[in-house]
């Protein structure tokens, strides 16, 4: 689970917040600029292209299931960067 933070002066992730991992955006929350953020965001972290990471839940909310194939790192060493 990802809790987000949009509105920020720029996009990284900054640790856990509760048991989710928390990402600041520096996109606003409008016209879903947020969740676009968010997708190409997580896919170059993960080393995958955009139709490789899908929003499952939370399109509207701060607290987001993302859905990340094909790739071989792991959610936890987003936290090492």
């Amino acid at each position: 689970m990802l809790y987000i933070q949009p509105g920020a002066k720029r996009t990284e992730v900054v640790g856990t917040h509760d048991d989710s991992l928390k990402i600041r955006l520096g996109a606003p929350p409008i016209e879903g600029r947020a969740n676009d953020t968010l997708l190409h965001f997580i896919a170059e972290k993960f080393s995958v292209p955009v139709r490789n990471v899908r929003l499952k839940q939370g399109a509207r909310s701060r607290h987001k299931v993302v859905l990340v194939t094909d790739s071989a790192i792991e959610p936890t060493d987003l936290l090492n960067d």
